[in-house]
């Protein structure tokens, strides 16, 4: 792309400022979810009696379009806006959840989903993003300033979130958004002792999730003991690993995605184990720690506590999906119906993904004018300046 670096225009200021190598580790991703879905989905149409092979494929394609653009579009925002539009998308989010309580449509067992004309929407997949802006936000506006409890409200925000996702129940879906909220509170510099306290509390919840709901405790015993019930797929997703070797049987030689329920969506990587291999396998590891480490890296010279707070959640977030969708795959961890990000089928998850690593590229880009890009609009009475925390 040939952009000048005298272009002032709104794509050359972004294309000279945005993290260009994070962003093609993202469009690689992309096309290799095209490639699978390609290779995947058709075997899935067929089983399930679609009107066309093709149809989740054109789906994906469809999405991944929307995508790319939400990503570009969301990349091009400064700091202040990125947290006024997670913001607005965490109150939308959270009332289109808790909708689903009422009006949604239940998929084996729980209510994730909204009824909408070509599409299910699953109102969660937005919270992660826009939750882990806003939580980013509030507890650095807390450091900030002791007057405003930060800290207590973004506590109080996920306990809200965290009952209505035990209502429907999606209960990997409140461990994920619980685990980046934690990971936020302890790059922001809190006592060790509510560090170690924390870390408790979740083990709590876990145990508490065990006792009170059947699948969960249907998958960790599962997990721990193959024999204890049905191990269908993990069997088959092994048994693909096994298959594809070094090098793979070649594209569209496999055969898990035959008989898999779910090889275009939770379990795509088998597919990509078994007709491409473990080098392939090891190529997209690679991209999503790339992904994650450069975000990291990227972070480490930056003095705004909100932008990094904020860039945190979204990077433990993407790298937190990732690994329990290969993690459950490679049965490493009991198994969560989770995508793989950007390569697994999803409408309302590719999309929620794209806005996160919009969020994120546009918190990381190079910037000269730092004070006015990247102070937020402040609660009212609160000082615009002062001495920043140090970030531990």
């Amino acid at each position: 792309m040939a952009v000048s670096r005298n272009d002032t225009s709104l794509l050359g200021r972004w294309w000279w400022s945005v993290d260009r190598w994070t962003l093609a580790a993202l469009l690689s991703l992309v096309a290799i979810g095209y490639v699978m879905m390609l290779s995947a989905s058709p075997a899935v149409a067929e089983r399930i009696g679609a009107s066309s092979r093709h149809m989740f494929l054109a789906r994906q394609v469809f999405y991944s379009a929307i995508a790319v653009a939400v990503m570009v579009a969301c990349s091009l925002c400064t700091p202040r806006w990125v947290l006024r539009l997670a913001l607005l998308g965490s109150l939308g989010a959270l009332a289109l959840t808790a909708a689903t309580l009422v009006v949604g449509v239940e998929i084996k067992g729980a209510r994730r989903w909204l009824p909408i004309p070509g599409l299910s929407l699953q109102p969660s997949e937005f919270l992660k993003p826009c939750l882990a802006v806003a939580c980013g936000w509030l507890i650095a506006e807390g450091k900030r300033s002791r007057r405003f409890p930060g800290l207590t409200i973004s506590f109080c925000l996920i306990g809200i979130v965290a009952v209505l996702l035990k209502q429907q129940p999606d209960i990997g879906m409140l461990a994920v958004i619980v685990m980046v909220f934690l990971a936020q509170v302890f790059v922001s510099g809190i006592n060790l002792f509510w560090v170690a306290m924390g870390g408790a509390s979740v083990v709590g919840m876990g145990i508490l999730a065990y006792m009170l709901h059947g699948h969960v405790r249907s998958r960790v015993q599962r997990f721990l003991d193959p024999e204890a019930g049905d191990n269908f797929q993990i069997r088959m997703s092994l048994e693909a690993f096994g298959n594809g070797g070094l090098l793979g049987r070649g594209p569209g030689e496999g055969r898990v995605k035959d008989v898999l329920p779910d090889a275009h969506a939770d379990f795509v990587f088998p597919v990509v184990g078994e007709e491409f291999g473990l080098v392939v396998c090891l190529v997209i590891l690679a991209i999503f720690a790339f992904v994650v480490i450069s975000g990291l890296v990227r972070l480490r010279h930056e003095r705004d506590p909100y932008v990094t707070l904020a860039a945190t959640g979204l990077l433990t977030q993407f790298g937190l999906q990732a690994f329990i969708n290969m993690g459950s795959s490679l049965h490493l961890i009991p198994t969560k119906g989770m995508t793989l990000p950007f390569v697994s089928y999803g409408g309302s998850s590719v999309i929620a993904l794209a806005i996160g690593m919009g969020f994120l590229l546009a918190l990381t880009r190079r910037r000269t004018a730092r004070t006015e890009d990247t102070q937020p609009f402040l609660p009212s009475g609160l000082p615009a300046g002062g001495r920043q925390p140090v970030m531990t």
